[in-house]
């Protein structure tokens, strides 16, 4: 639902031809570019609704701004989206259906008229990402899914270089660990 509103957007705006942007950071189609800005926001948040929903509050204010339509700014926006939430939730609180299984259980049966179909998760890889704080499953998606360099992700998140291959290399360890410490966890 939400992605069609956002690529409805999106449309509009037209792909990013900016050329001082190196080709292999440009997206090639706005579905393309809206779909790494939601993988990073799902990197931050660990979650998929806020994920949806800080990609959609960032391409409104990169499309409200008329900023450049690249991987590197929808990311900074991103990114600043949420902090931004972040900081708001350590003021203002919210309270989480998870605390109240019951209410839980009733949204989620009145949702789901069906199984959801979604891509096969390895359960351990997820629950060990979840283990992980969001600026460290930021690094990590960015270097190995993204495919962005230490420098490249100490410019998107405003970090010397040194520290992203410092943090780069202790998320490594952690995951390994976590795995390794756990090797019996399904998948789905």
């Amino acid at each position: 639902m939400m992605r069609s509103r956002v690529s409805a957007q999106a449309m509009e705006a037209g792909p990013t031809a900016d050329q001082s942007v190196p080709k292999d950071r440009r997206a090639a189609t706005l579905e393309e570019l809206l779909q790494r800005g939601y993988r990073f926001a799902f990197s931050l948040s660990h979650d998929a609704a806020r994920a949806e929903d800080l990609l959609q509050e960032a391409w409104v204010s990169v499309l409200r701004a008329k900023g450049p339509h690249t991987v590197g700014y929808l990311f900074a926006t991103i990114r600043s989206r949420f902090v931004d939430r972040y900081r708001r939730e350590l003021i203002a609180p919210t309270e989480s259906l998870d605390s109240q299984p019951q209410l839980a259980a009733q949204a989620e049966a009145s949702f789901w008229s069906e199984p959801c179909q979604s891509i096969p998760v390895h359960t351990a890889l997820h629950r060990a990402m979840g283990l992980l704080r969001p600026e460290e499953r930021a690094v990590l998606v960015l270097s190995a899914v993204e495919g962005y360099t230490a420098r490249e992700i100490g410019e998107l998140l405003d970090a010397p270089r040194g520290t992203v291959l410092s943090l780069m290399h202790r998320t490594r360890i952690k995951l390994r660990r976590w795995l390794q410490d756990n090797p019996n966890e399904e998948t789905s």
